[in-house]
């Protein structure tokens, strides 16, 4: 269920199942099939509660095998009786179909639920991975990884599922792939362009020296063959308690995310 802030097309006269010049479609019900109100009810509802999209009052009546007007009326009442007691579910016709969605005043309740874990804080390991490829974009994992002196692929995979980095491309000599930030990052930041990134220059000692690494490794063999091999990996996500950077030739203490 999504909210939604439209509001139902209904009353007297309206008709989402004809057209000009047309009738009203109907279904051929046996006797035997007829459902009472409570259980017609009941059949709708479970219906209406695994579509993700709008559906008309004939499709809901072909599921249910009932007559299409006796659905209308159903749908109507079940919309009517919704909004009398301010349920947080509002069934409305919307766009050419039936849906339930969530009534608006309850939207904050919702947003809670599915945003309080996005906006959690990032660890120190994560920050730092996100500002090598803020200032080296488009960078390649391997690349941080050399940047870092410690295995970022955990947290490489959290930022990508955070939405704050993304991959753009493969490296034409190496085929690794490249990542850069994306529009979230700036928008969480506050920023407007790249451009207004602070400078680097007081955080490190000499910005030159990430460029003469990049020179280096890029013309190390070594480091091609290590970018080609991570490119072509998968990730292996079976260990959930694994943490994000596991020390290699430098100790770190970086901890998952």
């Amino acid at each position: 269920m999504t909210e939604d802030t439209g509001n139902a097309a209904s009353g007297p006269g309206f008709d989402e199942d004809t057209a000009p010049g047309q009738g009203i479609l109907e279904v051929d019900v046996d006797d035997e099939l007829a459902l009472d109100d409570d259980r017609l009810r009941s059949a709708l509802e479970a219906v209406l509660l695994v579509v993700d999209t709008p559906v008309t009052a004939a499709e809901l009546a072909t599921a249910v095998e009932q007559d299409v007007a006796r659905v209308r009326t159903m749908l109507a009442r079940m919309s009517d009786e919704l909004t009398a007691t301010n349920s947080g579910m509002d069934l409305r016709f919307a766009g050419d179909g039936w849906r339930y969605y969530t009534r608006a005043e309850f939207a904050p309740y919702v947003e809670r639920l599915l945003l309080d874990g996005a906006r959690s804080k990032l660890t120190r390991a994560a920050l730092e991975t996100l500002a090598v490829i803020a200032y080296r974009q488009p960078v390649s994992r391997a690349r941080v990884s050399a940047i870092r002196g410690v295995n970022v692929d955990g947290v490489m995979r959290t930022l990508v599922a955070r939405g704050l980095i993304n991959e753009v491309g493969t490296d034409p000599q190496t085929t690794a792939t490249m990542y850069a930030t994306t529009e979230l990052f700036l928008e969480r930041l506050g920023l407007a362009s790249l451009s207004e990134l602070p400078d680097l220059a007081p955080l490190l000692p000499d910005v030159d020296v990430i460029d003469d690494l990049d020179e280096e490794l890029s013309s190390d063999p070594r480091f091609a063959k290590l970018d080609r091999h991570r490119s072509d990996s998968t990730e292996n996500d079976s260990s959930g308690s694994a943490a994000d950077d596991t020390s290699v030739p430098v100790p770190d203490n970086d901890t998952q995310d």
